[in-house]
């Protein structure tokens, strides 16, 4: 698990691996992360877009950016928390993702990016 704190906001990340739908034979590697966004500021917020930066060890970086997250982008007032689960495929087996989210205050329309902390994924059987 990794924490990442951007103006108030904390971002967890937990990932695991996923062997009932990966085939190692086949180079095709799943994995899954467990975000929870954490609203420690003074402000409602919202998220509006996520951009990520995924690194599969062997092949070149891949960028996807697009609105929310599983398509929802949530509010989330002083104290509330959000989750949600999504997914990676990886070739190698051995990889990292980080990005932003984009978040806006409520009140005034203010954009601003929040960090999402770096985080492994590893398919246990690379480790050998």
């Amino acid at each position: 698990m990794v924490t990442e704190i951007t103006k108030g906001i904390r971002v967890t990340v937990e990932t695991e691996y996923q062997p009932s739908y990966s085939s190692p034979s086949q180079h095709h590697y799943v994995f899954t992360y467990r975000i929870t966004i954490e609203n420690g500021g003074e402000f409602t917020i919202q998220l509006k877009r996520r951009k990520w930066h995924i690194h599969d060890a062997g092949f070149l970086p891949r960028e996807v950016e697009g609105e929310g997250v599983v398509g929802q982008q949530p509010v989330l007032e002083p104290g509330e928390v959000h989750s949600y689960v999504s997914g990676c495929n990886l070739k190698s087996g051995i990889g990292k993702m980080a990005g932003t989210y984009l978040m806006e205050r409520i009140v005034d329309g203010t954009t601003f990016p929040v960090t999402i902390p770096e985080f492994s994924m590893v398919a246990p059987m690379r480790l050998n």
